[in-house]
């Protein structure tokens, strides 16, 4: 299998194991080294990464939970690119204006419709 560069493709991302189709070469590469899945399943067979979660990955309290919840949040909200005021008004103003016309469309088709249900049903 080949992959070109910058693909962010994996082999593991392939069929899964036993499906049919799956490639061999998915659990070696062509220099003889071992795949990712190998060394993570010869390390997880190891006692290493994959077993038990410590240290980083170990599970915290609530409050931590909550803590760390609120600060990607405020740092997600300082990637933001915040639209001026004029910007924030023509927006505003274009949606109102949009809103408004959509009304007016729903209502006319609503009388031209009562109209005709008044004509055919009398």
């Amino acid at each position: 299998m080949t992959e070109t560069t910058g693909s962010t493709a994996t082999p593991e991302s392939g069929n899964p194991e036993g499906a049919e189709g799956a490639a061999d070469e998915t659990t070696s590469t062509e220099d003889g080294k071992k795949s990712r899945r190998e060394r993570r399943r010869a390390n997880k067979a190891a006692g290493g990464e994959g077993g038990k979660k410590s240290g980083k990955r170990a599970k915290k309290g609530l409050f931590a939970r909550i803590a760390i919840f609120y600060r990607q949040i405020i740092a997600e909200l300082r990637k933001v690119v915040w639209p001026t005021r004029s910007q924030l008004i023509q927006y505003t103003t274009v949606v109102v204006v949009f809103v408004i016309v959509m009304m007016l469309v729903v209502a006319g088709l609503d009388w031209v419709f009562a109209k005709g249900a008044f004509w055919i049903f009398g």
